[in-house]
């Protein structure tokens, strides 16, 4: 029963986690990115550099990549059966954390991050970079947003009060 209550918790945490998560990619889809867009290219390319580099800190990087340790152990345990009544859903609510989130990262936003990060804000060939960049960005900042209000969905519904000792 113990195990029970713990799985039950870090279910819990992982809906707060994803949800977190997709509430900040969900701001930087409806409003940041536009405000950086609306800036002459120079300008939006050197904050939004800034930015990759400022978010790569303790604070954010515990919530992403926090959540998605949660998502591996509570995936594992609704697979030998300690989530409680709904293990689908656990399950369902990791791999849609995990691939929306972690993996889109790694294979949509951090390469073209990493274009960014090689060009002279005042170049030409910024300029050239940043007129894709934005929508390219926007695009797959869209697709984890969605991913971590999914995965929080599912979380929520298979989630239930621990039993009281």
């Amino acid at each position: 029963m113990m195990g029970e209550r713990v799985v039950s918790v870090l279910v819990f945490l992982s809906a707060l986690g994803s949800g977190l998560v997709g509430g900040i990619f969900f701001a930087f889809s409806t409003f940041v990115m536009g405000a950086l867009a609306r800036l002459p290219a120079p300008q939006g390319i050197a904050a939004m550099q800034s930015i990759n580099i400022v978010v790569i800190n303790p604070l954010f990087m515990a919530a992403f990549m926090g959540t998605a340790v949660l998502c591996v152990i509570v995936a594992a345990a609704a697979l030998l059966g300690w989530a409680g009544p709904h293990p689908t859903l656990v399950v369902a609510g990791a791999v849609i954390y995990i691939a929306g989130t972690i993996v889109v990262t790694m294979a949509g936003n951090v390469p073209l991050n990493d274009a960014l990060a090689a060009v002279d804000p005042a170049g030409a060939e910024g300029a050239a970079i940043w007129v894709r960049y934005v929508p390219d960005w926007i695009f797959w900042n869209h697709v984890r947003t969605a991913a971590g209000v999914a995965a929080a969905a599912c979380f929520i519904l298979s989630w239930r009060w621990p039993a009281a000792a």
